[in-house]
């Protein structure tokens, strides 16, 4: 059968992705599984939905449910058809004041918190993930987190549940007609869920044992505990449906009810000498009231060491030595002196290594919780190339923590994972260990099945744990399922199964299986790839961060690829090789905008970026990189070239109409498919009516203008203002500065051009000529050089690595700043503001992300304007200097979220700090937006 042309039947073929690079990228999750779908599929609707599921009884094909894809048990992955939710199924609602939210699976835990900040709420579940990790997600592995416990997790926060089941039907239990509708058209379901819960019910051993393995987290097996806590069959099954991994249905939408989000909150290392130690401290901080406790072990803080601060930690403390990061929550800072007091109360004359210092300081808190979350990264920093980091999460009674660790410690050295770490909740007696692993060989398999089976004996039967806390079942545990409940609830979770998914085509193989080996099959091979991003872990945080991540593909499906042509090069198998790297140039490296946005959000701080830029790199030819230096040492007469091209495409337009030009450069694009497209936002821009020069001498306020070529020759405005470097010019001379446009500017580029494009020796050359030519403007170092684009900022002050050992002495003199920074330090301080704008929105470009400067151009900002909002979707636009002229489909993908958030509101401006990125948010909002330089003209 050919899947894509079947599944046309029901879906567009725009939202069926059958190619290699697709079915490859998609293979892998956050686990340590390896499974090829046959198609991948982006569904709309119920409808479609429902469609998909006859379409997978009729042809008896698996389906699988995947969001975010953050999860670590195996759980979404599949050798059938994989249903990816994250693209559109991204609907949120706030009611009642923020007391509850209703969402759809495709939206992350992350921007569902943005949105009720300002309500002073947040939802329960607190996963370390948050930020990547999505609703479908958090509900289908009940995730809870630092400090959610078990009473703030996904199951005791959800108020109602849709969903759909495999039969077609669906539910909610918002609805009071669907109980009994329910139980009309799935009599043998509804039937069944009340016998087994009578069965529960008349047997205290197994009502009991329920009662007790749900007083601590625990995801593994179905949520039975749905069959006591409720009576009616369709809360059961709607609850049944949280933690199930997607194995019984598909969940539509969930309404969650709120927590608070304390505004005020005390934090401190807690070190002890040992493990032992530290346990005995975690009840009463339970009893002071703390609202998190991470435990975090002597090899999990040296795994941390790299970072400031640690050192002197770990001097203090002797190689037993353990650290509580614990934190105190409230609204009021009376409530925190309070606990603290309470603290001070309970905890006097408490052993601890280091005497306890709390902290209000956010930055020092951001600090404390960087150590605490960069446990699982570091380790899988620094893992040796090929070995697959894995992470594990059990709990046990609270009271025996300590016991469990130790003996945990005991199997590290036994099975010689010696770098194992232990961090976690400790609050909740969960913990979590991470070790590293290669599945590469047939002895270390066997050597990871004999540790883990071990541990399921100890976690299971020594101390009555939970093999999974949070994490889910998968595939990881699901041999274990019926050795940590026992057979009688065991055959209960297998009966719900066999009654929801009688053909067993949901997600098989996860939650539920009688294969015993399943832990151990379909390991995800890790082949050593570029050094740019062999370090990478798969996780998929970077994934919300990718401009092109709706278009072609993310970071985390870049390196997945990249893995796979590593493996088809190393088994001779040539066709696959030369078809997925094929369709990797204009997948991986043309639609990718190398912008670093994804290093933001990694755990290991990888760029897929430059690994990007050093492929296009390879790409080229020696006639490629010739013409590059051709252009670069002859810029000013390129730029030259560039700027009559530009004002006669206007005089085209003027004549033909305003539209001519795009028309002919997509007619153009068509014959040659690299040609530019033509933008409405492009302006004529000239320095002939600037003055190179302010009079007078030069002293402290000298400042010189570098202004960059974009705007020099298309940096003219649209609503017919002056162009950007005369407004600019005049700002400066208005705030008592000499401003000073060097005599040979038109030659002169930061080198982002090449740096983007890979031509690595033309961008050495400018950026040498550049510097060069800035040690002479600046008086070698006396004065300052601003640029007038965020992004040619950025890459002028981290040209450094490019420069000779000669001209990196003159870079060092030489102080590169932003017009942001000049406006708030040079000039804001200096001018009086004639007037404020009402209401704004602003759009910080990738390169204040990255320097952490959105804070400063949100500040500049605040002083120019009563209500200054910066969208929750606001990301790297995909412009990537020139990307969105050859590639306008990436520019659409990337902005089509801002701009739907930009337009529901009306504001009286609109204003970023580059030129490119302003274009690129005016083609996809139909708004003006220019640069703030503007909005301060306007003010003074």
């Amino acid at each position: 059968m050919n899947i894509e042309a079947a599944l046309q039947q029901i879906l567009p073929a725009d939202r069926i992705k059958c190619k290699l690079i697709d079915l490859i990228s998609f293979a892998a999750d956050a686990g340590f599984y390896y499974l090829k779908p046959q198609a991948v599929v982006n569904p709309v609707s119920d409808q479609e939905i429902r469609a998909l599921f006859n379409f997978s009884h009729q042809h008896n094909i698996p389906l699988t449910f995947r969001t975010a894809g953050t999860s670590l048990s195996g759980q979404a992955i599949t050798d059938g058809i994989l249903v990816d939710l994250s693209k559109f199924w991204n609907k949120i609602q706030i009611e009642e004041e923020g007391t509850r939210v209703r969402v759809q699976p495709g939206i992350t835990g992350g921007m569902v918190n943005a949105r009720l900040r300002r309500f002073g709420k947040k939802i329960g579940p607190d996963p370390a993930s948050i930020q990547s990790a999505m609703i479908g997600g958090i509900v289908s592995n009940n995730a809870s987190g630092m400090c959610c416990g078990v009473q703030k997790n996904a199951y005791h926060t959800i108020q109602y549940v849709r969903f759909m089941l495999p039969n077609g039907f669906s539910y909610s239990t918002e609805i009071p007609r669907d109980y009994e509708r329910f139980e009309k058209e799935c009599t043998s379901l509804a039937a069944s869920l009340r016998s087994l819960r009578t069965a529960i019910l008349n047997d205290p051993a197994l009502f009991e044992l329920v009662r007790e393995k749900y007083k601590t987290k625990n995801t593994v097996g179905y949520s039975v505990n749905a069959l006591i806590d409720y009576e009616q069959p369709l809360d059961m099954l709607a609850h049944l449906m949280v933690g199930a991994e997607g194995t019984l249905g598909f969940i539509s939408e969930v309404v969650l009810r709120t927590v608070p989000d304390y505004p005020e909150k005390s934090t401190a290392l807690l070190c002890f000498t040992d493990i032992q130690t530290a346990c005995k401290a975690i009840a009463p901080l339970i009893e002071s009231g703390a609202e998190a406790v991470e435990l975090m072990d002597n090899a999990s803080l040296r795994s941390v060491a790299h970072l400031p601060g640690i050192p002197e930690i770990l001097a203090a403390l002797p190689s037993t030595g353990v650290a509580l990061l614990t934190e105190y929550q409230a609204y009021t800072t009376e409530d925190i002196k309070a606990s603290l007091a309470r603290f001070n109360r309970i905890l006097e004359g408490f052993p601890f290594a280091i005497p306890p210092s709390f902290t209000d300081d956010p930055a020092k808190q951001a600090f404390l919780w960087k150590i605490r979350k960069g446990m699982f990264p570091s380790v899988g920093a620094m893992r040796q190339s090929g070995t697959t980091v894995i992470l594990e999460d059990i709990a046990v009674p609270v009271v025996q923590l300590g016991d469990a660790i130790l003996d945990l410690q005991q199997l590290f050295t036994k099975y010689g994972y010696h770098d194992a770490i232990i961090f976690g909740h400790a609050k909740d007696g969960n913990i979590h260990f991470v070790v590293t692993q290669t599945f590469n060989v047939a002895s270390e398999v066997e050597r990871y099945d004999r540790f883990i089976r071990e541990v399921v004996e100890l976690v299971t039967g020594k101390y009555k744990g939970a093999l999974k806390a949070e994490h889910g079942t998968g595939r990881n545990m699901a041999p274990f399922v019926e050795t940590e409940w026992g057979p009688a609830i065991y055959d209960i979770m297998k009966t719900i199964k066999q009654e929801t998914d009688p053909r067993n085509l949901l997600n098989p193989g996860v939650l539920i299986t009688t294969n015993g080996q399943a832990h151990i099959e379909h390991l995800k091979a890790l082949p050593k790839v570029e050094e740019e991003v062999d370090k990478c872990i798969e996780c998929g945080f970077c994934e919300v961060k990718c401009p092109s991540r709706d278009l072609t593909m993310t970071p985390r499906r870049r390196i997945v690829a990249r893995r796979q042509m590593a493996l088809y090069k190393e088994t001779g198998q040539t066709a696959a090789y030369k078809e997925l790297l094929d369709q990797y140039q204009y997948d991986g490296l043309e639609t990718c905008a190398v912008d670093g946005l994804c290093a933001e959000a990694c755990p290991v701080d990888i760029n897929t970026g430059m690994l990007v830029k050093r492929l296009r790199k390879e790409n080229h030819s020696k006639l490629a990189n010739a013409v590059a230096m051709r252009v670069a040492k002859n810029f000013g007469a390129t730029t030259n070239i560039v700027g009559a091209a530009v004002k006669s495409a206007t005089v085209v337009n003027r004549l033909l109409g305003k539209n001519a030009m795009v028309k002919l450069t997509k007619g153009m694009k068509k014959i040659v498919s690299s040609s530019p497209l033509w933008s409405n936002q492009v302006a004529s821009s000239s320095l002939s009516n600037v003055p190179k020069a302010t009079s007078g001498e030069k002293d402290a306020d000298t400042v010189i203008y570098f202004t960059t070529c974009i705007n020099r020759k298309m940096g003219g405005s649209v609503a017919g203002k002056k162009t950007m470097a005369e407004i600019f010019m005049s700002i400066a001379e208005r705030a008592g500065l000499r401003m000073i446009i060097p005599d040979n500017i038109n030659s002169a580029c930061c080198g982002q051009i090449f740096s983007s494009k890979g031509f690595t020796p033309a961008f050495e050359f400018t950026a040498n000529q550049t510097i060069e030519k800035l040690w002479n403007w600046t008086g070698q170092g006396k004065w300052p050089v601003v640029l007038d684009i965020s992004s040619c900022t950025y890459t002028l002050q981290t040209c450094r690595p490019q420069l000779t050992e000669e001209n990196k002495r003159k870079f060092d003199s030489i102080r590169i700043i932003d017009s942001i920074d000049l406006i708030a330090d040079h000039i804001l301080p200096r001018v009086q503001l004639s007037r404020k704008k009402n209401n704004i929105v602003l759009h910080p470009v990738c390169t204040l992300q990255k320097t952490k400067q959105e804070a400063r151009f949100l500040a500049v900002a605040k002083q120019l304007a009563n209500d200054v909002t910066v969208p929750l979707h606001a990301g790297c636009c995909g412009m990537a200097g020139d990307r969105g002229f050859l590639f306008p489909e990436l520019t659409r993908s990337a902005t089509a979220a801002e701009a739907q958030e930009v337009n529901q509101c009306s504001y009286d401006g609109y204003y970023s700090s580059s030129k490119t990125c302003e274009m690129a948010l005016s083609e996809a909002t139909g708004k003006n937006y220019e640069s703030i330089v503007y909005l301060l003209d306007e003010c003074l």
